[in-house]
């Protein structure tokens, strides 16, 4: 009885957590011609463009976000005190070494209390991907309600993916998604 109880308040404090929403494998590939009708003006509907959004790296060096088109940007949001995050990195990492790092960037936003905890969680996990923190508030497309939560922009800024959940990324869908 006491073993049932341990594991329900283990699950649920996994849950609210993460803040992961009820379906964890929401997924939403645009299509091309419905996602530069959706990004025709970015002033219209700044939701589903790139933002412009300023961030720090592990060496303390702004970057924006938006500095990054030209290329395909795939943006994943984590956080150490997230398991599901925890468990998708080396999927995202594996899908990194198939593609181009001329063509391709990878932004893992650690949305973690303190930047410190992510930047000692990749040295210590020897994560390869480049970490980011917020420099400023989230834009409104990154405000989520759960995470891990994972954007793909192609090289003009525009979303054509979104993966709510924790997933497998070292698949031919992405693999194809991000090289074609």
């Amino acid at each position: 009885m006491r073993y049932n109880i341990v594991i329900a308040l283990v699950s649920l404090l996994t849950v609210v957590g993460c803040r992961e929403l009820k379906n964890t494998n929401e997924s939403k590939t645009l299509s091309a011609p419905i996602a530069s009708t959706l990004v025709a003006n970015e002033e219209q509907n700044p939701t589903t463009a790139m933002p412009s959004f300023k961030m720090l790296t592990v060496d303390n060096k702004m970057v924006n976000l938006s500095s990054l088109k030209g290329k395909k940007v795939f943006v994943n949001l984590w956080a150490t005190w997230c398991p599901p995050c925890r468990a998708e990195i080396p999927s995202i990492e594996k899908l990194a070494t198939k593609t181009d790092k001329n063509k391709v960037a990878f932004v893992m936003l650690a949305l973690d209390n303190q930047f410190e905890k992510a930047i000692s969680y990749a040295a210590k996990n020897k994560m390869a991907l480049p970490i980011y923190y917020p420099a400023e508030n989230l834009p409104p497309l990154f405000n989520v309600e759960g995470i891990p939560t994972t954007f793909v922009f192609d090289e003009q800024g525009k979303l054509i993916h979104q993966q709510v959940g924790s997933v497998d990324y070292n698949t031919s869908k992405y693999v194809n998604m991000l090289t074609k």
